[in-house]
């Protein structure tokens, strides 16, 4: 007997489908991005196992899973649960946010540059980390404070001097290069200012590295990211609406303001607490978005693939540089910046070819 709860699936234009339910509620389910999806998860399980495995104490994958069931012995307990796994959850965490935080940014400024790298958010969270390393010699959690507080004022600050009857996409970008020129610039004179001690600290923080994190990242990464991603996706649908022009949204009956301002509040607090939790990670933010779209091939935000591309990327970045120069001897930020740096390079040829720019 056939179910009466949901309507037979309906195709639509490319691989999505339509599941309409007896209360009116349809949803949209594309084929190829959940397959993408489940690849990429695959893809960052599989690196996190390698890298658990990976370090000075090598561990086989085998023996990683074991010991994550509770089937290893004392010494690969150890070393698992309380030195590599803090470490491979960070990365998992902090790349999920920032390929999220990436995508909500290029989806509000409809521009693939409008990442928070090139508007300023990232250079606000080192700032704010700064200012407590450098004139307060502040502790580990005081430092993940002040990076919260650096990346919340850069983001108000940005949205504030880009308001002109709403926020619109170049509006934003340039407010947020100009933004970001200036706090790099203050960020420099800071560096400055502190002995050789407090510079050093700053100099290795402001790499982006994942060496030395603990369960005391983990924590309010886990429940930042339980409260945000719910929020972000139940206003993903508003956020596609207002690629259609704000003119059409408002008679569709999105309120496209609220949506853009609580979207960009997410957007900001997952790129702060992810430099809060690893330094500036350069370029992830600005890639998993672009990536994602070109292996989903759909339009819109992209949100769910972008965070899991995020994911997958810092996690296989910082395995290949374990694996090709050693444990601790190349941050995770040197890895991206090079990739992302060439991926920059690329794009805006690419778009200059299309004469987009």
């Amino acid at each position: 007997m056939k179910s009466n709860l949901v309507r037979p699936a309906r195709r639509v234009a490319g691989t999505g489908r339509v599941v309409r339910t007896p209360g009116g509620l349809s949803l949209r389910l594309d084929v190829r991005a959940l397959v993408v999806v489940v690849a990429l998860l695959l893809a960052a399980l599989t690196a996190s196992v390698l890298l658990v495995g990976t370090g000075d104490f090598p561990i086989p994958a085998g023996d990683v899973i074991k010991t994550l069931l509770g089937d290893g012995n004392t010494g690969q307990e150890f070393v698992v649960s309380q030195l590599r796994l803090p470490r491979v959850l960070v990365g998992l965490l902090v790349g999920a946010s920032l390929g999220l935080g990436g995508a909500l940014f290029q989806a509000i400024s409809r521009n693939p540059l409008g990442s928070p790298d090139v508007l300023g958010l990232s250079q606000g969270s080192t700032a704010g980390a700064l200012v407590v390393i450098v004139l307060f010699s502040g502790s580990a959690a005081q430092v993940t404070a002040g990076a919260l507080v650096g990346g919340l004022v850069t983001g108000l600050a940005i949205y504030l001097l880009a308001w002109k009857r709403g926020v619109h996409g170049y509006r934003l970008v340039l407010v947020g290069i100009g933004v970001s020129a200036l706090v790099t610039a203050v960020n420099g004179y800071l560096i400055t200012r502190a002995d050789l001690v407090d510079a050093a600290r700053a100099v290795v923080w402001m790499t982006g590295s994942l060496n030395g994190r603990g369960w005391d990242q983990v924590r309010p990464l886990v429940w930042l990211c339980a409260v945000l991603v719910p929020v972000v996706l139940t206003n993903a649908r508003g956020l596609r609406m207002t690629e259609m022009g704000d003119d059409v949204s408002y008679a569709l009956g999105v309120r496209v303001e609220r949506v853009r301002l609580v979207l960009m509040l997410a957007a900001v607090l997952l790129t702060a607490a992810a430099t809060a939790a690893a330094g500036p990670v350069g370029f992830v933010a600005l890639t998993a978005p672009q990536l994602a779209r070109r292996l989903t091939r759909s339009p819109g935000p992209n949100l769910v693939p972008s965070m899991c591309m995020g994911a997958t990327l810092l996690v296989v970045a910082d395995w290949a540089s374990q694996r090709l120069f050693g444990a601790d001897q190349l941050p995770v930020g040197v890895v991206t910046g090079v990739l992302g740096g060439v991926y920059l390079l690329w794009l805006l040829v690419t778009e200059r070819k299309a004469g987009r720019i």
